[in-house]
């Protein structure tokens, strides 16, 4: 270890307690929709961006104060438990009450709150934060916690890296930012596109009701399925919102004596359409391999008459013609219904329209595609950049190259 730094458990360096549940009824009733007092907040209130949302109409008055612990300004809030255990933290700047399912770090002498918050954020917090998890929720406990061991310099070290990390940490962020707006315009750009095709461009075509162009509108098992090591593959809703088409990645499978029993409900094949239809609504496929599958009842299939429509169908359905009559603006909608989707107009103009169309479309999918690309390349990259130099830090090879850094990050 780099000289002038030792190895130090957290509990050496700074206080470590969690905090206090409250009912959801006093929640309601006792601390919502006053005017005075600390705010409480609970895991929900800290981002996976590390942001606290401090104004969430929940307040402790002081009367009740006493009976609360308090995470004071510059302490470090790390989720405990749960699926955001370990990857929702925080660094606190105000007197703040929260939940039990938090872990307030409030730094001694020898350790800087920012230096402590940005080891939470390292590859190393979380891979040792990871190996102490139990339960079937998943959490760390307060004593182990207290034990997770971390390198810690002087304090005058402390300074020069939060400086360092401060100041790189914002271009960074910032080239984030621009590239997650980048990505979003990118597609809004296509579905504003889909929209203008579908909407504006239709004078003289035929209107027809999804189900008088297909031949089965259905969805997948109805429970859920042994599960086997190898089989048929079984695709859920998973499988549809990694990548533009079906993937069998973290696939799991039936037997081939299960699969023959679905498919006498449901039989997916080649240029059939699937559609999510609960959770994430919308998500639409086009089945474009001969490998046979089953589906869950989360996803619905959609045999069209004639498979030559498919590729033109996908587009009307990922329009926002479709898109918002399945989730409507503002409301939340959980589940699509059977009975709504085979009712749904589509725009059916003659086949060397729709050809046409399909083309233009293929052409600005496939431009689409390339941008979202390079994009989610350039945010993969901005955020290794941070790990890398979280990395440095905590292995004292940060140099105090800030402009360098700088030039690297927004690159």
């Amino acid at each position: 270890m780099t000289g002038g730094w030792s190895l130090k458990e957290f509990s050496e360096i700074a206080e470590i307690f969690n905090g206090n549940s409250i009912s959801k009824k006093d929640k309601e009733t006792l601390y919502t929709g006053l005017t005075d007092g600390v705010p409480y907040i609970g895991t929900k209130d800290v981002g996976f961006d590390h942001v606290i949302e401090y104004d969430n109409g929940v307040l402790i008055p002081e009367s009740k104060a006493k009976d609360f612990k308090i995470a004071p300004p510059n302490s470090v809030l790390v989720c405990s438990e749960g699926g955001s255990a370990g990857r929702k933290v925080a660094h606190n700047i105000r007197n703040t009450h929260f939940g039990n399912k938090l872990f307030a770090i409030v730094p001694s002498d020898a350790a800087l709150s920012k230096y402590l918050y940005y080891y939470t954020l390292s590859r190393e917090f979380k891979e040792s934060f990871k190996g102490l998890m139990t339960g079937v929720i998943g959490g760390v406990s307060l004593k182990k916690f207290k034990s997770i061991k971390l390198p810690v310099p002087t304090v005058t070290e402390q300074k020069r890296i939060v400086a360092i990390l401060d100041e790189t940490f914002v271009g960074i962020d910032a080239a984030i930012a621009n590239t997650e707006k980048n990505l979003t315009n990118a597609r809004e750009l296509f579905e504003s596109y889909l929209d203008v095709v579908f909407t504006n461009d239709v004078k003289g075509w035929e209107s027809v009701r999804l189900k008088d162009i297909s031949t089965k509108i259905t969805d997948g098992v109805h429970k859920k399925p042994h599960y086997v090591d190898n089989g048929v593959p079984f695709i859920k809703i998973n499988n549809l919102t990694v990548g533009p088409g079906i993937s069998f990645k973290d696939v799991s499978y039936i037997s081939n004596e299960d699969h023959e029993l679905f498919c006498k409900r449901t039989k997916p094949e080649k240029g059939d359409l699937l559609i999510t239809k609960d959770g994430t609504i919308g998500i639409v496929r086009i089945i474009d391999t001969d490998v046979e599958f089953s589906i869950f009842v989360s996803v619905a299939l959609i045999k069209p008459i004639d498979k030559s429509i498919t590729p033109y169908l996908r587009y009307v359905l990922e329009s926002p013609l479709i898109q918002n009559q399945i989730n409507p603006q503002g409301a939340a909608l959980k589940h699509l219904y059977l009975r709504d989707l085979r009712e749904y107009l589509v725009p059916l103009p003659p086949k060397e329209v729709r050809d046409r169309i399909v083309e233009r479309l293929n052409s600005f999918t496939m431009e689409s595609t390339r941008l979202e690309f390079i994009y989610k390349q350039k945010l993969n990259s901005l955020k290794e950049l941070k790990q890398s130099l979280l990395q440095k830090a905590f292995s004292g090879e940060l140099t105090s190259e800030g402009d360098k850094l700088m030039d690297e990050a927004v690159a």
